[in-house]
């Protein structure tokens, strides 16, 4: 969005270099899939539970590089909320709602509190996204390995989960705070 100026919000253009983790981890992962590709032998894993592998499929380049694509739709999904986020008006540039109704709308529409809080969830979302790509690490290379074998390391089956379970954390966060900071304005509101 750049640094220019809408809705009383400035600065939002230095928030993208928090996408920068993202998109390194992502080009990384898809020259680490290149690399490796030749070497890949015919059947690879399809599917891993908690044995190991326990679904194989035919080499193709859609199967090598799944890991890649869905990180690919999960960036470009999160950045277009992180992108939707810096746009919309938050609560406290608003007018103040004249009756009940119309402050319930104002509330229950899911903007954020103000133009900081909008910027800590962009952050929280791109914190996000990039803390799943690390958990896909693990997945990619079990994905291309050059034996054809079943078992997995025990440090996958507690890595992944464990990655992705932080990955939940500074979305919660940056919500929770946010509806403190709506709470605040709105008994601000009413007060006035």
């Amino acid at each position: 969005m750049g640094t220019r100026e809408r809705g009383g919000r400035t600065g939002a253009g230095a928030l993208w270099w928090w996408a920068a983790p993202s998109v390194v981890l992502l080009v990384g992962m898809a020259l680490w899939g290149i690399v490796r590709y030749p070497e890949l032998p015919e059947r690879i894993p399809q599917h891993v539970g908690p044995g190991g592998v326990d679904a194989w499929g035919d080499r193709s380049v859609g199967l090598a590089f799944l890991p890649v694509f869905v990180y690919a739709g999960l960036t470009a999904l999160l950045t277009g909320c992180v992108w939707g986020l810096l746009r919309a008006t938050p609560l406290d540039a608003m007018p103040a709602p004249k009756d009940r109704w119309a402050q319930a709308m104002a509330v229950g529409n899911n903007r954020p509190a103000s133009a900081a809080s909008a910027r800590a969830m962009a952050r929280a979302l791109l914190t996000t996204n990039a803390l799943v790509g690390v958990a896909l690490l693990p997945m990619a290379w079990v994905q291309w390995r050059e034996t054809q074998t079943t078992s997995v390391p025990g440090w996958l089956t507690v890595a992944m989960p464990l990655a992705l379970a932080l990955s939940v954390v500074p979305p919660c966060l940056a919500g929770w705070r946010d509806s403190r900071e709506k709470r605040a304005l709105r008994e601000l509101r009413r007060a006035a």
